[in-house]
């Protein structure tokens, strides 16, 4: 043995593959099949097992052939394609498969030394009862053990030997078709009333038998009592098809798998086809129905040595027994070294000196062990046959995932397969899972969701890869492409929010708000580092990403990362508005905090998500701003932004104390007193141009609205404030906003408040400019630009005191944002005034849209 890799095409895929196909069914259920389904429905039974078996076949050459493969076969071939929840729960599923054919191969062979050696008519020399033939089962187990605890290549030489004998006793029975005399079999019918004997005819070559044995003509099983159908019969001839996995599962003991596996499996699989089709015409040519029907070993009673039939008996079923102990073996060494199941399978890790999983063997001979309990063939039967179907079924589902992926690293040196291959084997194992046992399909199935869940939600992350990604890359792309901003209607307007952070500590709060606002639209996180990449030596976001991505993971916000380098903030919120996002996703809407003086919070902390561990709060972000340290922007800088946005037609939010909203206390709130939303669609720094029907107005109501329809926000209370003056028709004023409400569907309070004593203030400050002359007239008729420096402070005090009188206090209060001025030295006095507004207002948001985005159409 050339160290742990060794075995030849030959010897280590096609040798176990072929006897893992033959064995019981080849020798005691081919005349059962033929005998109840003709030869033209015996013939289309194997067409159809072999094209589900061909289409899987095809889907292992495909990806034993893409890279290298190791220990484990098909499991490994799953969990490295589709990644460690599928993988681990198909490998036990696998591992169970081959631990209950071991047993089914078992208890045949205990069958069949106790049908020569124990029943009156034989030789009667073995007792015979449950516990008698348990302890036959154990010994012949006893017997598998020893060769797969010596490791592969003694298992490999047994097989060989084995194998040479099957092949003789199969040249043999060939022969015997052709050398025996036409002879009668005497039959005994055990489920007839009387003792009767019939006789089955082994005619030699009769085109009468022939004739006779075309059609199907179900009869009751004579071993089972039960009445045959195509679907019972061809549930056991499957069961002589399950082999195939054989060769693959030695994939860690083979000196070139990629090599071996396509072309020994596919000699194997072409072998087999050809050796069942020639037997099934040769029986219904030879023997009559009453033998075919009555008699399973009649292959001994015609064949010209009639001894050798019952050892090549014992030894194919003993070598498929061996197969599957080693198999199983194999496949719980790999599940172990991947740790999917942590200590749960650490002892099966352990291996001897050459590399042979000694303590996985033992393991698998345990379970064989217990499950031999069941003592009974039919029992597990069923069970066998359905976890084959399923490991089947997933290796096409994993072949097809690969190539619908098409990731450029799958390219597999075998190319004949496709998709609609995998297509057509993953429907084939499903329709014949439930065609064979519809009660062992669905439990199967069940069990399959019980551990992809459990390892889902226990298993370590893994570094294989996981198919999901790249189909869900795939399909995005495709989707993405589709997504045409030509065809964006107001109707189906979202808020696409880009929101600005500079320090995450400073404003877990807002990023938990404004992923309320999104309203399922995209929503990004953009950071603007200061630096300049020709005095660095490398890219310093890079590092910084994964923190960021961490951080939008515990916060549990559904929000992208955006991160970038530039000389200035204002540079770098300029480049995020132009360049985040893709197609036809881009954001159309820039929240900013407010720019004042309060010093910092470190609200990360604080917050719900990190409370509850302390130690995990992200290490990759500074400490807040010590209120003495100078700020990174300066007040016309920061105003600069909100006009660069407008001018690049996004819609700008402006967030003031939301680090003080606390939102789990809020929506506690009892019935009685739900929290409440302050809406106030007016200008309140323009009172002259008061109007409620703008597009700004509408998109702050619409803006009010979709926070209101979060499921977190459903029982707050919407409350429109409508400013009113004396004389100017009140009533009238709020029909008409009531009659907007309705048409945009939006529920809210209107509450009207007179205002006459501010906007008194306004006009007196007016009248007397504060040192200068009275404006033109064209100055005034401007759009805010122009009388920016005419609010008076007072004036803006009152409106503040104005919004503050009117309780109870909000959760949340929107404000309209008025535009920037267009002269860039009156912006520290715009600002001034904003703070001014919205001081001691608690959790404001001031809003700008210039985007419409409510329709009162259908």
């Amino acid at each position: 043995e050339a160290g742990a890799r060794g075995l030849p095409t030959f010897l280590g895929v096609v040798v176990p593959t072929l006897l893992s196909m033959f064995s019981v069914v080849l020798f005691l259920r081919l005349g059962f099949v033929v005998g109840h389904a003709g030869l033209y429905q015996a013939l289309a039974m194997f067409a159809v097992a072999y094209f589900i078996i061909g289409m899987t076949v095809l889907s292992v050459c495909a990806i034993a052939t893409n890279g290298a493969l190791d220990a484990g076969g098909a499991y490994y071939m799953i969990s490295r394609a589709l990644g460690p929840e599928f993988g681990g729960s198909i490998g036990i599923m696998f591992f169970l498969a081959n631990v209950c054919g071991s047993a089914l191969y078992i208890l045949g062979l205990v069958e069949a030394v106790v049908d020569s050696f124990g029943v009156p008519p034989g030789v009667h020399v073995l007792p015979q009862s449950y516990w008698y033939e348990l302890l036959y089962g154990t010994i012949l187990l006893a017997l598998c053990l020893v060769v797969c605890l010596v490791g592969a290549s003694i298992y490999a030489k047994a097989t060989f030997l084995i194998f040479l004998i099957v092949m003789g006793v199969l040249a043999t029975i060939l022969i015997s078709f052709f050398a025996t005399q036409p002879v009668g079999v005497p039959i005994h019918l055990p489920h007839s009333n009387s003792s009767e004997t019939e006789n089955g005819l082994f005619t030699g070559f009769s085109l009468t038998t022939l004739r006779d044995n075309l059609g199907g003509r179900y009869r009751v099983d004579y071993t089972t009592g039960q009445m045959m159908s195509f679907s019972t019969v061809f549930a056991v001839m499957f069961n002589g098809c399950t082999g195939i996995m054989a060769g693959s599962n030695m994939s860690g003991d083979l000196k070139r798998p990629s090599y071996s596996i396509p072309r020994g499996t596919i000699s194997a699989v072409l072998f087999t086809y050809l050796v069942y089709n020639l037997l099934a015409f040769l029986m219904c040519a030879t023997c009559n129905r009453t033998l075919l029907q009555n008699d399973y070993g009649f292959l001994r009673d015609i064949s010209i040595f009639p001894p050798l039939v019952t050892v090549g008996i014992y030894a194919a079923t003993l070598s498929a027994a061996m197969s599957n102990l080693i198999g199983a073996s194999r496949i719980l060494y790999a599940l172990a070294r991947d740790d999917l199941f942590g200590r749960a399978l650490a002892l099966a890790k352990k291996t001897s000196a050459s590399g042979n999983p000694i303590m996985a063997v033992i393991l698998s001979w345990l379970v064989v062990q217990l499950v031999l309990f069941s003592g009974k063939l039919n029992t597990i039967a069923g069970v066998v046959t359905t976890f084959f179907l399923l490991v089947y079924a997933t290796v096409n589902l994993a072949c097809l995932a690969l190539e619908w992926a098409s990731a450029p690293n799958f390219r597999p040196t075998f190319r004949y397969f496709t998709w609609h291959t995998c297509l057509l084997g993953i429907a084939g194992c499903c329709v014949m899972m439930f065609l064979i046992s519809p009660v062992s399909a669905s439990a199967s199935l069940g069990f399959l969701l019980l551990l992809l869940l459990a390892l889902h939600y226990l298993s370590p992350s893994s570094t294989w890869g996981y198919i999901s990604q790249a189909l869900i890359f795939h399909q995005v792309r495709k989707y993405l492409l589709m997504l045409d901003v030509r065809k964006d209607h107001v109707k189906f307007w979202r808020p696409q929010m880009l929101l600005m952070v500079q320090n995450p500590r400073g404003s877990a709060r807002l990023i938990d708000f404004v992923n309320d606002l999104k309203k399922s639209g995209l929503y990004i996180l953009g950071h603007v580092e200061l630096q300049d990449l020709d005095a660095l030596p490398s890219d310093p976001l890079q590092a910084q990403q994964d923190s960021w991505l961490g951080l939008v993971d515990k916060l549990n916000v559904k929000a992208f990362v955006s991160l970038t380098l530039a000389p200035s903030v204002r540079h770098g919120v300029r480049q995020l508005l132009f360049t985040s996002g893709l197609g036809g996703m881009r954001p159309n809407t820039l929240v900013l905090g407010f720019y004042d003086e309060a010093a910092p919070q470190d609200g990360l902390a604080q917050h719900p998500a990190f409370t509850s561990a302390r130690d995990e709060v992200p290490l990759g972000f500074p400490p807040p701003r010590a209120p003495a340290a100078p700020k990174l922007l300066s007040a016309r800088e920061y105003v600069g932004i909100v006009a660069d946005a407008l001018k690049m037609l996004r819609n700008v939010l402006l967030a003031r104390h939301l680090e003080s909203l606390d939102k789990a206390w809020e929506l506690r709130r009892p019935a009685a007193a739900p929290p409440s939303i302050h809406v106030w669609p007016v200008n309140l720094l323009r009172p002259d141009s008061a109007r409620y029907a703008d597009t700004c107005s509408l998109f702050l109501l619409q803006t009010a609205c979709v926070l209101n329809m979060t499921r977190a926000w459903r029982r707050a209370r919407l409350r429109l404030f409508l400013c009113v003056e004396a004389g100017a028709m009140p009533h009238a004023q709020e029909d008409k906003l009531r009659q907007l409400l309705k048409d945009l569907r939006i529920q809210a309070q209107i509450q009207l408040v007179p205002w006459d004593a501010v906007v008194g203030l306004h006009w007196q400050a007016q009248r007397v400019p504060p040192g200068g002359p009275a404006p033109h007239e064209e100055e005034s008729a401007m759009n805010f630009p122009g009388n920016a420096s005419q609010v008076s402070d007072e004036y803006v005090r009152a409106a503040n005191k104005l919004v503050l009188e009117q309780g109870p206090a909000p959760a949340v209060r929107f404000l309209y944002l008025p535009r920037p001025p267009a002269d860039t030295s009156l912006y520290p006095l715009y600002l001034h005034h904003l703070d001014l507004l919205t001081r001691d207002l608690g959790p404001t948001v001031l809003v700008h849209g210039v985007s419409a985005v409510t329709s009162t159409q259908l």
